[in-house]
C-alpha cells in the first residue's frame, strides 16, 4: 500500500458520520424567533456528533434503544433536551437529531 492511500485509509476511519435533522428540528431552526443561544446550541451539538460518530459526552441512552439518546442543551441543560438517533448499521452510518424539548 503507498504511503498516500494509507493516510487516505487512515483519515476515513477518523471521519465522523453526517448528522441530519428531523422535520421540526429543521422547522425549529428555521423560525426567526427561536433565541440565538438555543440556534447555536443545537448547531454546536451537531458539530460534536458528527465529530464523534454519535459519542457526545453526557448523553444518557436507554438499555432496550442504546441507539436513541438524549443529551442537555446549554449549561446544565438550561436550554432543553435533544434526542438524537445512532444509525451505525446503516450503509452509510449516520445521526439524526429527532426531537427539541424547550425549556
Amino acid at each position: 500500500m503507498s504511503g498516500r492511500a494509507c493516510l487516505l485509509s487512515e483519515y476515513e476511519e477518523e471521519e465522523g458520520w453526517p448528522c441530519y435533522f428531523s422535520e421540526s428540528v429543521a422547522e425549529l431552526l428555521a423560525d426567526p424567533q427561536v433565541s440565538p443561544a438555543l440556534f447555536s446550541a443545537i448547531a454546536a451539538l451537531s458539530v460534536e456528533i458528527n465529530e464523534t460518530r454519535g459519542g457526545v459526552s453526557g448523553h444518557t441512552a436507554s438499555s432496550q434503544w442504546p441507539q436513541q439518546r438524549r443529551v442537555p442543551l446549554g449549561k446544565d441543560g438550561v436550554l432543553g433536551v435533544a434526542e438524537y438517533v445512532v444509525v451505525a448499521d446503516a450503509e452509510e452510518p449516520h445521526c439524526v437529531i429527532t426531537r427539541v424539548q424547550v425549556y
